[in-house]
């Protein structure tokens, strides 16, 4: 096992213990990094800074020897900065967007995953374009150095992002390029049509179209689906299509080692799958039938 890999998964934040409590969480499971929202990811309410006890989570984070710089925030479900034709929605996603880089900033993270939006039938040229203006407007006012990471997507509905190519375009359109990266989302992938099997041709496109010095964050997620199926359902490692040997070469390829890699996979009977998954995928050893004994 390479020490130096970075490891972790999604966690909560709530009460009473915020983000003391995202820290013991995390903890808990053997993570090395993690990604949490700094509010519920279904709507806008967001509890003032200084109730979350993110000093005391600092502190717990320096006696784990976890590198504050290396978690990951993920920006809610409920923004579109893809839209204009909903110019009340476009405006109040920017905002939001600027409020959350400062909450990400606050906490002593420097990467903000973002879905890059939908189109919602007016067309996905125009989505980017409208997308890197709202970049550009948001980088413009939230006075930070907060990278945001866009989210390679599944391709469901009318969603932008589905290939290396839209989301070299958005970054291009930026005029803050170097505030810009990409999260790569497997599950996502291989449901938007690439063959995830072959890793390092994976990274090798990616490399070509956008650039390996732009991934920033990968989420780990074996998928429900085969390739093409464009529905973004995650399962459980070696549960899927995608399969634990696969997962695990973007686990320890060397391209790889220093990129924070998350866990967004599905509880089971209401529990966290995470501890026995990090376990297995440090290790390189899958654990037959673990899902059924869990």
């Amino acid at each position: 096992m390479n020490k130096n890999i970075l490891l972790g998964c999604h966690v909560g934040m709530g009460s009473p213990n915020y983000f003391l409590g995202s820290v013991k969480e995390a903890i808990s499971y053997g993570a090395n990094t993690f990604m949490f929202y700094t509010g519920a990811p279904q709507n806008s309410f967001r509890k003032p800074i200084n109730e979350l006890l993110i000093e005391e989570g600092k502190e717990l984070l320096v006696k784990a020897g976890i590198d504050v710089t290396k978690l990951i925030v993920h920006a809610p479900y409920i923004i579109n900065p893809a839209n204009k034709n909903r110019p009340d929605l476009y405006h109040n996603s920017k905002e939001f967007i600027i409020s959350e880089l400062r909450r990400t900033y606050a906490f002593g993270a420097k990467i903000l995953v973002l879905h890059p939006g939908a189109h919602v039938g007016y067309g996905s040229e125009e989505a980017i374009q409208s997308l890197a203006e709202a970049l550009d407007y948001i980088f413009e006012n939230d006075g930070t150095d907060v990278k945001i990471a866009i989210e390679t997507m599944a391709g469901k509905g009318t969603e932008i992002g589905i290939s290396f190519e839209e989301i070299s375009k958005i970054i291009s359109k930026s005029r803050y390029k170097n505030r810009l990266g990409v999260c790569l989302d497997t599950c996502h992938i291989n449901d938007a049509g690439y063959n995830v099997h072959d890793v390092d041709s994976v990274l090798e496109t990616f490399d070509k179209v956008i650039g390996l010095d732009k991934l920033l964050v990968c989420h780990l997620n074996d998928s429900k689906n085969p390739v093409g199926a464009h529905k973004d359902r995650h399962e459980n490692i070696g549960y899927g299509e995608i399969g634990f040997e696969t997962i695990s070469k973007y686990v320890h390829h060397p391209l790889l080692i220093n990129i924070p890699k998350i866990l967004e996979t599905p509880y089971i009977d209401g529990k966290a799958p995470y501890k026995k998954e990090i376990e297995m995928l440090l290790s390189n050893k899958l654990i037959d039938n673990w899902k059924e004994n869990f």
